[in-house]
């Protein structure tokens, strides 16, 4: 269907004035449309709003993926909407270990998605940093917190971070070693959190 076949189903079959360019412009990127902008023209186009999203990474696209209103989702993780899309739109989740817990149950999300749809990426590397470098103990009740993974498994990945780290260290440091000594534990701590995942087996 051209754009402008696409902007009169719209108009015809939902009411929304959307123009030809604008239709243009959520091709290219350039432009989202609202959540009731893309079940619109899921209908036009005959498919799932979930289809016409590249792989969904933000809370509203995995609610989107998943056809949930936004009063829905709210009312399955356990808080008000409003309150909801305040999180949604600032892309900070701010919810308890309960709520976030049915939020990953909601949206179907395993760990790895549940942490950058809640825009906590960068929180979980600089806690992993640390527990790398000091004492591992004292971040498990922390990662246990932002991650619905058992406390066992968060346990022996935080104590094999801070093992590694502290062999590349022994290692570059020692007698004979060249070049610079703490470049094998920067390196390791740039990649921290995929040295994370493949501890914890996801």
């Amino acid at each position: 269907m051209a754009p402008g076949h696409v902007a009169y189903g719209l108009r015809a079959q939902y009411g929304l004035a959307i123009t030809p360019d604008t239709v243009v412009a959520w091709e290219r990127g350039r432009l989202a449309p609202t959540s009731n902008e893309l079940t619109a023209l899921a209908g036009v186009l005959w498919c799932a709003p979930g289809e016409l999203l590249a792989a969904a990474t933000t809370l509203r696209e995995h609610r989107m993926t998943r056809g949930l209103a936004p009063d829905d989702l709210a009312r399955r993780v356990g808080m008000d909407t409003q309150t909801y899309l305040r999180m949604e739109e600032s892309g900070r989740w701010r919810g308890n270990e309960r709520q976030t817990a049915a939020l990953a149950e909601v949206l179907a999300l395993g760990p790895r998605a549940l942490l950058t749809a809640t825009g906590r990426d960068d929180d979980l590397a600089a806690l992993l940093r640390d527990a790398a470098t000091t004492r591992w103990q004292a971040y498990v009740r922390p990662a246990v917190k932002m991650l619905p993974l058992p406390k066992r498994v968060l346990e022996s990945a935080l104590q094999r971070l801070h093992t590694d780290y502290h062999a590349k260290m022994a290692a570059t440091s020692s007698w004979g070693a060249s070049g610079d000594s703490g470049a094998a534990g920067r390196e390791y701590l740039d990649d921290i959190v995929e040295h994370f995942w493949a501890a914890t087996g996801m």
